[in-house]
């Protein structure tokens, strides 16, 4: 595949000269826009899980290309915008940046489509979060596919947050869950329990309801992971071979900076 060119600058920091002229790449997919069946809310990815990894990525001299299971533009959800009147990112100062950097905003609202992702051509995969992977990823076929054709082919392959709801569907070429005896994180059910109260609260679920229609935490245990994590909205990630989880939205960086330990800067 063709490399994606836009009109946007490169990093110059921890330039590698002996790269100059092929520099590392990172594929990062983001989810599609879709509807929760739980709140009725529109959902889609969330900022800080796409431009912090984008971030660290570009900062290395790396090039980063965009990507959503179907392709064409991508929406954020609504709390995780800086300026969201709920304030729960404020302070995520970075995503403001990108947010309002034109050659980003373009690319976001022209992601290509997974189907045309080529292991060939990228050194690491990053799957980001939000809550649309787990109302759309099910569906999600090809990134299925390319996400285990990742893992098999040895290269670094990473999720994070409710992206990584891909390890409930990714399958090995044997049949197997790709995440069978893995050490992996993702969104805790800690976190789940405080997401679902503070929905209550503001009247948006029943007593009973949940934000989520499953749980990240108890499906990757039901399907053989040891799965771990920090606690409530710790930043944390891990590694299991080339395999790189984060657990929640405050886990971009730390993300980014396993797959570059692993790839090599």
């Amino acid at each position: 595949m063709a490399p994606i060119l836009h009109d946007r600058p490169t990093g110059h920091a921890d330039r590698n000269a002996v790269r100059a002229t092929a520099p590392h790449r990172a594929a990062i997919v983001l989810s599609n826009p879709g509807l929760s069946s739980t709140t009725g809310w529109p959902v889609g990815f969330w900022w800080a899980e796409v431009t912090h990894p984008f971030f660290a990525f570009t900062e290395a001299g790396w090039t980063v290309d965009l990507f959503s299971p179907l392709g064409g533009a991508c929406v954020p959800d609504a709390m995780s915008d800086p300026d969201d009147a709920s304030g729960w990112q404020a302070e995520d100062v970075l995503s403001r940046g990108y947010k309002h950097t034109p050659w980003f905003t373009e690319l976001v609202a022209a992601t290509r489509p997974v189907a045309d992702l080529s292991v060939d051509d990228y050194d690491a995969l990053v799957v980001a979060g939000g809550q649309g992977p787990m109302f759309t990823f099910e569906a999600a076929e090809d990134l299925h596919r390319i996400f285990s054709a990742f893992v098999e082919a040895g290269k670094v392959t990473a999720a994070l947050c409710h992206g990584t709801a891909v390890l409930r569907y990714a399958r090995l070429s044997d049949g197997s869950p790709l995440v069978a005896g893995r050490t992996v994180t993702g969104f805790a059910n800690v976190e789940e329990d405080a997401a679902d109260e503070a929905t209550r609260a503001a009247g948006a679920l029943g007593p009973d309801g949940h934000v989520m229609p499953w749980r990240i935490e108890d499906e990757l245990r039901a399907l053989g992971a040891n799965y771990v994590q920090a606690g409530l909205w710790k930043a944390f990630a891990v590694r299991d071979g080339n395999l790189v989880t984060g657990q929640q939205n405050f886990s971009g960086g730390e993300v980014a900076r396993l797959v570059l330990e692993a790839v090599g800067r």
